[in-house]
């Protein structure tokens, strides 16, 4: 039974969890699912963005509860797993979009924190709920606090409240809500500005994004600058200012000349 599925459509590739019975929850072959599609897609040439989103009517449910004592045949825990999985989100070469179809609790707030971009239904709710199973909301502490501030993390973690995605939105979490037939179209209008980027260009950019927040000023300078060289004297760069000054979109959008 797939657990996970991928499919793709033009330039963009969609993971679908897909256990909508246990409300998409975790479990180590959804994770495994999970990490090979992103590396399939992270070695597709032909793959520009990628969509994580859930079937049924909630994203997901964070860790299968029947299932947290489970590890995979490497002997990596659960939320080892977990952090393996968000760490190749965040590391991604392809630009990541989350369509939150619906709530999102636990780890399930993790893949969305380890989202670039993030649409929710407006329907959608999201909470912490590990401290009140006793848990510890640790293995996505890493990706949730590059986006949300550590004042408001602290009353949502420690409370393990439910909240809506307004508030999430507000929190920094989301990018977008929106009502529930209107996350396509806002995902497509994404998908068709993210192919416009050049696929080196957008690589990196997701890497300054994630480094230099974690760096000092200094430190963050001297990296961001030589980067900023370094794409300016590429072969993409080239052929972007080329296709600008000449007036036409650049070879990544029309394919090669």
């Amino acid at each position: 039974m797939t657990v996970v599925r991928l499919d793709r459509s033009d330039q963009v590739a969609t993971i679908t969890l897909d256990r909508a019975e246990r409300r998409n929850a975790l479990d180590v072959p959804t994770l495994e699912g999970l990490r090979d599609h992103l590396d399939t897609c992270a070695g597709d040439d032909a793959v520009r963005v990628v969509v994580l989103t859930g079937a049924g009517s909630v994203f997901c449910a964070g860790a299968d509860l029947a299932a947290v004592d489970a590890v995979d045949a490497s002997g990596a825990s659960l939320p080892q797993l977990i952090g393996d999985v968000l760490a190749r989100m965040v590391d991604h070469p392809k630009p990541i979009v989350g369509q939150v179809q619906g709530s999102a609790f636990g780890g399930g707030i993790g893949l969305v924190a380890a989202c670039d971009l993030t649409v929710a239904a407006e329907s959608a709710h999201f909470a912490f709920s590990e401290v009140r199973l006793g848990a510890v909301p640790a293995a996505i502490a890493p990706y949730v606090l590059r986006k949300v501030a550590p004042v408001r993390a602290a009353e949502l973690m420690l409370t393990g409240e439910r909240v809506s995605a307004q508030l999430m939105l507000e929190a920094g979490l989301l990018t977008h809500v929106a009502s529930v037939g209107a996350l396509d179209a806002v995902v497509i209008g994404w998908a068709q500005q993210l192919v416009r980027g050049g696929p080196q260009a957008v690589a990196v950019t997701k890497r300054v994004l994630t480094r230099v927040p974690l760096m000092d000023r200094d430190e963050a300078t001297a990296w961001a600058t030589s980067v900023s060289a370094a794409a300016f004297g590429s072969q993409e760069a080239a052929e972007g200012i080329a296709a600008f000054e000449g007036g036409r979109d650049p070879s990544w959008v029309t394919g090669p000349r």
